[in-house]
């Protein structure tokens, strides 16, 4: 990376944590989003609330975002939307199956030295790298 271009990605992290942290903190839990989602959709406990305020933040939040910077949400992929939510829906059931998501293991757990996490977030990333492996020459 040139010219500063660290400062967005590294204060992305930042926020990340710190959001994460303050999560942990003052709820007492982690932040991983697809328990979060799935607990809201299948109601699990008297939780509902905070559930829906988080998520209602995430959502405003992009919104915010795509008022200020309309062009990070062009689709350049070429992708139609069936494309786009069948993705979406495959990688939640690969949350689902999986017992979380990249932000419950690779950000919460590993910053919990959660072992399991650890070994998840590994699965995630190399899975990741295989599938794009074998998809990519699909794509050009």
């Amino acid at each position: 990376m040139v010219n500063g271009e660290f400062v967005m990605p590294l204060l992305g992290g930042v926020l990340i944590g710190v959001s994460s942290g303050i999560m942990l903190l003052f709820n007492g839990r982690t932040t991983g989003i697809s328990g979060i989602f799935s607990g809201l959709l299948f109601k699990r406990g008297n939780e509902e609330t905070w559930r829906s305020y988080f998520l209602a933040g995430l959502i405003f939040g992009g919104f915010v975002l795509q008022y200020l910077n309309p062009k990070l949400f062009e689709n350049t992929t070429g992708r139609g939307l069936l494309v786009l939510v069948t993705s979406g829906l495959l990688v939640g059931i690969g949350s689902k199956l999986g017992r979380g998501c990249t932000s419950g293991h690779g950000v919460c757990g590993i910053g919990r030295l959660s072992v399991t996490s650890l070994v998840a977030t590994v699965v995630f990333v190399l899975a990741g790298m295989f599938l794009v492996s074998i998809v990519h020459p699909f794509y050009n």
